[in-house]
């Protein structure tokens, strides 16, 4: 059993009324003292504007078309009068805050834009223009501030409901033109949530299924078990009334009420009495059951619903600010350390150095990856620096060991040997002409060390950014400070970088030289053919054998087109031999260089100078830079500030609920 449920049974509620004849009486008297608790819970929660944290209170909203009636059945519950006139009255959404009050003199009041504004029943009406005026302006238009009216006065039933502007689809003169849109919203957002209780009034002069605030109440409540519908106007279309609310043809699960509005300046206690003998003595009318029709039934179904609704979200509301509490009291704590001396600056800035420092050492150093820290898969810097390193000698070998043309073997050493002639011993070899063609072939592939140190940088750049960003923002003078440190670091590396690649270029152009046992090795073996080589190349072809062979090293070639030029194929053939085992090696030592000097540069980066810089940049001339990183980032001081009196209002929120729970409780 629910615990409103169980707080407010009394014998039977809707017959428990007393007879209209007896009035004055409170429109709903034996749930008021029971009600009021819940009533005051929820009241409190929404004045706290918990809402605003995503959790929503049992509300009843008041929807209708323009001109259903929706004021007079307002005002008869309230025993007050609202504002009338042409077009839309009702311009900001109205939470009417009823309480049965013991004393004769009533006491209303105004809540609006954080202020309070007493008033009376003579003058509520024009403090609630007035108050309207002060919110959406002196035009037509509509805006969704709400003003908060409480009436305490005695008969009035425990309630509270939220007064929504009338449905209309034309735009009159100093109305928006999209006003229409503008209500329809503003209605959607009250009515959509399951807590709320959709009172839809309709006029009994028109069709219901025709009516727009039904379309948007079954829009939301297609079963209409939270929708109640009051018919107003009873008295002027009383034909076919009693099987409009018999057949049901639109979905009113909670059922109808109908009632006669207050005509003229009947006072409220003659309107209930009309009201009763119109129903009493109608030869239509009277047939409707007795259980649906008056503003007192309605009332006693408002009292009702709304404890039940209560009843049934409390518990959930109270999970839900429990639940939304610890998270932001987890979300704030994650949130650094509000850094408010200079000792605390320093301790955070050791602290982030530290970190920017580690991971740049997993990542870049030691190859450690695990995904935790970053999960992308371009920060797992020693595979893609290696990436990048395979590729480069790759290419290196592609463009630097070409395949030749059969047509092409030995041409080019044999036309270098040409230009290198000079008065000598026929059979020694120029180094000139060796120099010249390793010179050729370095002029060729020499962008390519360079073009990767380019992307090695340009990565680890990148690479060094993020990581500054993950640790340092939270600072944001520290996270601009250590950007521009390492952007200004790496810049002069990759300087010195380009240097020395050129210089490693040059040296290899300058220079033929190797320990390697490789050379010798290569050399020979390719050597032991140069006897086949040239007598193929000295004698004539034989059409059996043809004129190709098969060198290790330099795999199947023609000597064809070699004949004629038989006094320079044996030099021309050592020359080729010679390049061919000495090139391998200097691809092997371009590769190996630019390694090693990257490497070497990374850890310098990493375990000294990156660190040293941004020292330098944070410190500044004067070495006061420091107390700079006591400024807290605007978005986290925003986030700060928003956590902070979210969690004030939530415990606020919490501190209203057990009270009334503990209150409920006693009732079962």
């Amino acid at each position: 059993m629910s615990y409103a449920v169980a707080a407010l049974e009394v014998s039977d509620p809707i017959h428990d009324i007393s007879p209209i004849s007896a009035i004055p009486t409170p429109l709903v008297s034996s749930y008021n003292d029971r009600i009021r608790p819940l009533l005051d819970a929820v009241d409190r929660l929404r004045n706290l504007k918990v809402m605003k944290e995503g959790i929503q209170v049992p509300t009843i909203v008041v929807v209708g078309d323009q001109s259903s009636g929706k004021s007079s059945v307002l005002e008869s519950l309230a025993g007050i009068s609202l504002p009338r006139g042409q077009g839309i009255c009702t311009r900001v959404p109205l939470v009417m805050r009823l309480q049965h009050h013991y004393d004769d003199e009533p006491q209303l009041f105004l809540e609006y834009m954080g202020k309070t504004v007493e008033t009376d029943e003579e003058n509520v009406s024009d403090a609630i223009n007035l108050a309207t005026q002060e919110i959406a302006g002196n035009v037509k238009g509509i805006a969704n501030s709400p003003i908060t009216l409480v009436v305490k006065k005695n008969g009035v039933p425990d309630l509270t409901m939220v007064d929504l502007p009338g449905i209309t689809r034309v735009p009159v003169h100093g109305q928006p033109e999209n006003i229409y849109e503008q209500i329809r919203d503003m209605i959607m957002e009250y009515i959509t949530p399951e807590e709320s209780i959709i009172l839809n009034v309709l006029s009994a002069t028109v069709d219901f299924t025709t009516c727009e605030s039904i379309m948007m109440s079954q829009s939301v409540d297609k079963t209409g078990q939270r929708t109640l519908a009051v018919v107003t106007k009873a008295d002027r279309a009383p034909d076919g009334l009693l099987e409009k609310v018999t057949n049901d043809d639109v979905s009113i699960g909670l059922g109808y009420v109908c009632v006669r509005n207050r005509i003229g300046d009947e006072t409220y206690e003659e309107a209930r009495l009309e009201e009763a003998k119109l129903f009493e003595t109608h030869i239509l009318l009277s047939k409707i059951d007795k259980s649906i029709v008056g503003i007192p039934v309605l009332a006693q179904r408002l009292v009702q619903i709304q404890a039940n609704i209560i009843s049934k979200c409390l518990p959930n509301i109270v999970k839900q600010i429990n639940d939304k509490l610890t998270v932001n009291v987890a979300e704030l704590s994650k949130l650094p350390r509000h850094l408010s001396s200079v000792p605390e600056a320093m301790a955070v800035f050791m602290h982030v150095m530290g970190l920017v420092k580690e991971s740049l050492n997993k990542i870049l150093i030691r190859g450690e990856y695990d995904g935790a820290e970053f999960k992308d898969d371009a920060m797992h810097g020693t595979a893609r620096l290696a990436e990048m390193l395979n590729k480069t000698s790759d290419k290196l070998h592609s463009v630097g060991m070409p395949q030749e043309k059969p047509s092409d073997f030995l041409m080019e050493e044999i036309r270098v040997l040409e230009e290198s002639k000079g008065i000598g011993l026929p059979n020694f070899l120029p180094r000139s002409a060796f120099m010249t063609i390793l010179q050729r072939k370095i002029n060729q592939i020499s962008e390519i060390p360079v073009d990767f140190m380019a992307d090695a940088w340009t990565y680890i750049e990148e690479v060094a950014v993020s990581v500054t960003r993950r640790h340092c923002d939270n600072y944001p003078l520290l996270l601009s400070c250590t950007k521009r440190a390492a952007n200004t670091l790496i810049a002069k590396l990759k300087d010195e970088s380009f240097k020395r690649v050129e210089e490693i270029v040059e040296m290899e152009k300058s220079a033929d030289y190797t320990c390697f046992p490789e050379y010798m090795l290569a050399w020979n073996q390719m050597m032991s053919l140069q006897t086949e080589f040239m007598s193929i190349v000295e004698k004539r072809p034989d059409p059996y054998l043809g004129s190709s062979i098969d060198i290790e090293g330099l795999g199947k070639v023609d000597v064809a087109h070699v004949r004629d030029y038989k006094h320079v194929a044996q030099q021309a053939y050592d020359l080729k031999v010679r390049m061919t085992a000495y090139w391998k090696i200097v691809l092997r030592r371009l590769v190996d260089a630019n390694a090693l000097h990257l490497l070497f540069s990374v850890r310098n980066l990493v375990n000294e100078l990156l660190e040293a810089e941004i020292v330098k940049e944070v410190m500044g001339p004067s070495g006061d830079g420091i107390k700079r990183l006591l400024d807290e980032s605007p978005s986290i001081a925003t986030k700060r500030e928003k956590l902070n009196k979210s969690i004030g209002l939530l415990k606020e929120s919490k501190d209203v609920l057990p009270k009334i729970m503990d209150q409920i409780s006693a009732y079962e």
